[in-house]
């Protein structure tokens, strides 16, 4: 084969992998999308913020900060920052308030889209919920602990962020057509995340950077094959990290121990560049949103590696780790 022919034939492998990638990703996201926006048009989001009232209280938010995180729950961190947009300018907070409201949204945010990625790579959904919820609130509870005994960061929030550069009202044409445009975009970046892992694998840049990660993964318990991918969710995005993993596992090439390792911790901590610059613009700080989130994800994965070394096989495959289905329906 000469050397065009070979550049052909890789460039048509690597298309055809990022379309199954993303189509992969839109069966997931494509229903849950329209869900959720029926939900908004119907005004059921605020329900779920009175329940979240006492939570925001115990972490030193305002109660009203909870309709701020339900909507980023269940929408998406841009909508969450609407609501606070709204509701801020009479409930000013603190630079610690905006960094402990802002960690949480990004610790937890679009959980209907999110875990339904996770779940089909095989890790079971409830735990995975779970450890977003909880892992958000213990990480906000941490920061009003530190923030207020230490008295850091007390000053006014530095909001940069307005209503007329975050988001207008939409019409439902323009919201799909909005939703389309992502779509796209998310193919776009996806395929040029295969291009470029392939030629970092090439150049053995993703082999010396298993290296370099390779003692941190080791003691969270992330094999080799999912260390890679793991860098691409923890920079670029769950969605995407969590796409790429899902075409890996259902080629069963990355172990479901890695996989549930590897997600869990995507899952706590992805996007740390894009995301903590949004939540910067409503006056968080970086020792939350970056290092803060960080370092807590690291330790709570290294913690349920070693939990999970303990418990029987048999309750971890029930209750926390599983098979794509495609394979649980092969193997079957």
């Amino acid at each position: 084969m000469t050397k065009p022919q070979s550049l052909l034939s890789v460039a048509t492998s690597t298309i055809k992998d990022a379309i199954r990638i993303s189509l992969d990703l839109f069966k997931i996201m494509v229903p849950v999308i329209i869900i959720v926006k029926i939900l908004q048009e119907l005004n059921l989001i605020g329900y779920l913020a009175a329940p979240l009232a006492p939570f925001m209280k115990l972490v030193g938010l305002p109660g009203e900060m909870g309709l701020v995180w339900a909507t980023a729950l269940i929408n998406n961190i841009y909508s969450g920052l609407i609501v606070f947009l709204s509701l801020v300018q009479d409930q000013p907070l603190t630079a610690a308030q905006a960094t402990i409201l802002g960690t949480m949204m990004l610790v937890a945010h679009a959980l209907p889209v999110e875990l339904r990625v996770v779940q089909s790579s095989g890790p079971k959904l409830i735990f995975q919920l779970i450890t977003r919820f909880a892992g958000a609130f213990i990480f906000g509870l941490l920061l009003h602990l530190i923030y207020d005994n230490f008295n850091l960061l007390q000053s006014p929030a530095n909001i940069i962020l307005t209503p007329e550069n975050a988001a207008v009202d939409k019409t439902i044409l323009q919201w799909a057509f909005g939703e389309i445009k992502n779509l796209i975009s998310i193919f776009g970046i996806i395929l040029s995340l295969l291009a470029v892992m392939r030629i970092l694998a090439k150049l053995r840049i993703l082999a010396a950077m298993d290296f370099l990660l390779r003692p941190l993964l080791t003691l969270m318990g992330i094999g080799s094959k999912a260390s890679a991918l793991t860098v691409v969710g923890l920079t670029m995005g769950l969605s995407y990290g969590g796409g790429m993993i899902i075409h890996e596992t259902k080629s069963g090439r990355i172990d479901k121990k890695d996989v549930f390792y590897s997600l869990t911790l995507m899952s706590l901590c992805h996007s740390l560049i894009e995301d903590t610059l949004l939540l910067t613009m409503i006056g968080g700080h970086i020792s939350g949103l970056f290092w803060g989130r960080l370092i807590f994800s690291i330790i709570t994965v290294a913690a349920i590696v070693q939990i999970t070394k303990i418990i029987p096989e048999s309750f971890s495959d029930k209750y926390l780790w599983g098979l794509p289905k495609n394979l649980v329906t092969e193997r079957g």
